[in-house]
């Protein structure tokens, strides 16, 4: 793994994650002990179908991609082989609100009566505060935030496959979020499945605030948290690796709505030098 991340976005613990599992996956299903057969495409695909039990969604398409982009690396890179093409459609990403918006949206929920208010800070918190995607919404537990020793909530690297950290803007609502969970769901808790289809976008289409403002969205509210990490300076490499994306190159779409720095900060940051 320490060979492989130079030629990945990614740091040699998350690769390790990933091929760790795939390994042990392997060896108990009586495949040889040797890394060309564990990163054989085949393997690969036989592993996120069968050996993620409880896993869905985009979480599976984040093993299986770091799983592929390790196999370019140490298989095909070394024997002088062309990768094979990513076939890939361009998705346009969901434009983020407006910071008068989630304001306003963060003071409509915070005012709903029961149940929905907690959901619906559940959605926000979990989406502008810490980017998860729609598929990764439901799945978090109370039992899988934890405070750093600096007081900052960060979120299970097992259960995201990647390191992310609560915004420091939702990080007293996710805590209340946390204390009235318990171990179980932050968002619909009362529910019988874990998941289920528009689980997410139904409680939007219950729950619609007042005239002016828009619909919660959980895509937008991410959108919303990408863009605010890129608008503060945040490094792209950073912020690719917390939203789970493959490449920083993924980012792009995003900086149509990044504002420029002021001239004052341009100066300064290109002044700055390293010590």
């Amino acid at each position: 793994m320490a060979a492989a991340a130079p030629a990945t976005c990614y740091e040699t613990g998350h690769l390790l994650h990933v091929v760790g599992r795939l390994a042990v996956w392997a060896d108990r299903a009586g495949l040889p002990r040797e890394p060309d057969v564990w990163l054989r495409t085949e393997t690969i695909d036989a592993f996120v179908l069968s050996g993620c039990v409880g896993m869905y969604g985009s979480t599976l398409q984040t093993l299986r991609s770091r799983a592929r982009r390790v196999r370019e690396a140490l298989v095909w890179v070394q024997r002088g082989e062309t990768p094979s093409a990513r076939l890939s459609s361009p998705r346009d990403p969901h434009p983020p609100y407006e910071r008068g918006e989630l304001a306003r949206l963060r003071s409509w929920a915070g005012h709903l009566p029961g149940q929905a208010r907690l959901d619906g800070l559940a959605l926000m918190a979990l989406g502008a505060g810490c980017g998860l995607m729609p598929g990764e919404v439901i799945r978090v537990r109370g039992s899988h935030i934890r405070l750093t020793r600096s007081k900052v909530a960060v979120l299970d690297e097992e259960l995201l496959g990647r390191l992310v950290a609560c915004h420091t803007s939702w990080g007293l609502v996710l805590a209340e979020l946390v204390e009235a969970a318990g171990a179980g769901y932050l968002f619909r808790p009362g529910r019988k499945v874990e998941a289920a289809k528009n689980l997410v976008n139904s409680w939007p289409a219950r729950h619609r605030p007042n005239a002016g403002l828009p619909p919660l969205s959980a895509r937008r509210l991410r959108s919303t948290w990408i863009v605010g990490l890129l608008a503060a300076g945040i490094s792209e490499a950073v912020v690719a690796q917390a939203a789970g994306m493959a490449s920083p190159a993924a980012l792009a779409a995003y900086h149509r709505w990044v504002p420029p720095l002021p001239e004052e900060e341009v100066i300064r940051l290109l002044h700055r030098h390293r010590r």
